[in-house]
This record gives C-alpha cells, structure tokens and sequence, in this order.
C-alpha cells in the first residue's frame, strides 16, 4: 500500500503517570495499572505531501483504563493556531497514526487501542526543552501545563541521568529520563506529579522511526 511521503522531525517531551522506568519501554505492564499522559512536539523540519509542515507544534493527551495494549484508550490532538488549514490536516492525521504501516509508530499503535478519539483542540502552544539538561515547560492556553526536571536521588547527591535507548523502538531511539509534572483540563483530565519525563528528537515517517 502507497502511503503519503511525509516526515517530522524536531524536540519531543512527554511525561505519562509511571514511574521513572516506564515499565511500557520494558514490556512490561504500568506502574499503576492504566496509562495516562502527554506528548509534545515542535517540528523543526518536516513535510506531509508538499506541504511544509517546519515550524509546528502539537501536542497528545491520553489515557487507557489498563494497559495499552488491552485497548479501550481515548486521545486528543492539540495543534498551534499558528499552522495553515493543510498543516492542521497533516498533523491531525500523523498524530491520529493515518499514512502509516502499521504499528510502525507509537501514533499508530495509540490509535488503534483508542476507543474514543476526542475533537482536534487549536490551542497556543508554548514549549521550551534542554534535552541535555532534562528540563522543560509547557504552556498550552488553559487546557495544559508541563514542567520537567532532572531525577534528584532521595539520598541526595544532585541530578542522576538515565537514558533508554530501544535501537527498534517504534517512538524513539534514545530518549533521556526525567522527572515531570503535568496538569491538563481538557477531554482527558491530567494531574501528574513527579512522574516519568521522557526528552528525545522525534524522528518519524510512514515506515516508522528514522534510526
């Protein structure tokens, strides 16, 4: 099957409810019993078709009642104003996981396990990230607010630095580790303290994660 030529690529933070080792990156079931979080992405290059989508910025909510895989999920895709009527179209239909093999993204994967797939939010999105240094803010009008920090060991001793890196990980290849905190008031309702923060270069295109 032909699929649309598209890509992005650009700065990703995301912060979900586990705990610091998202048991979802180990194939094993979360922390808590259910999922539920947020990603944000700012496209520093990319295209769907011929429209350029560099420059953009959109964001994810979700939530399942167990784990993903057992379905019965929910979304929401939030997109910045800013972007033009077809970069709106390009990005609801890559975070909705539409022109791509399957399973081959994350998006893919959340969507089918998505019962429920809430209207397409268009909300200023104010994002900051320093991957290297684990931080991040997040501001998306009154729906959403993120912030993330580097792990402080309970023992003290100053910020500790993990990563994950999945060589076939169809979100990322490596992605440095963080603490996060997110409230969000939107279709899905958020309220996350301290919980796992993930930074990495979103890479992604029809056939999945660019490696």
């Amino acid at each position: 099957m032909a699929f649309t030529d598209w890509y992005v690529e650009g700065d990703a933070f995301g912060n979900c409810n586990c705990g610091y080792a998202c048991p979802c990156q180990f194939e094993e079931l979360p922390t808590h019993g259910n999922c539920r979080g947020f990603e944000v992405l700012e496209v520093s290059k990319g295209h769907f078709g011929d429209t350029n989508l560099a420059g953009t910025k959109a964001a994810l909510i979700y939530a399942w009642p167990g784990p993903i895989f057992e379905g019965g999920g929910q979304m929401q895709v939030i997109i910045d104003p800013s972007a033009s009527d077809a970069q709106r179209a390009a990005l609801e239909k890559v975070f909705h996981g539409e022109e791509t093999e399957e399973m081959a993204t994350h998006w893919h994967v959340f969507r089918t396990m998505c019962d429920t797939v809430h209207e397409t939010l268009y909300v200023p999105i104010d994002f900051e990230m320093d991957m290297e240094g684990r931080t991040a803010k997040v501001s998306i009008g009154e729906v959403l607010n993120s912030t993330g920090r580097p792990i402080e060991a309970p023992h003290g001793g100053g910020p500790h630095r993990v990563r994950i890196d999945i060589p076939g990980g169809i979100e990322f290849t490596l992605a440095e580790i963080g603490s996060a905190s997110t409230k969000a008031d939107a279709a899905i309702q958020l309220n996350l303290n301290d919980s796992y923060g993930q930074w990495h270069v979103m890479k992604h295109g029809p056939s999945g994660v660019t490696h």
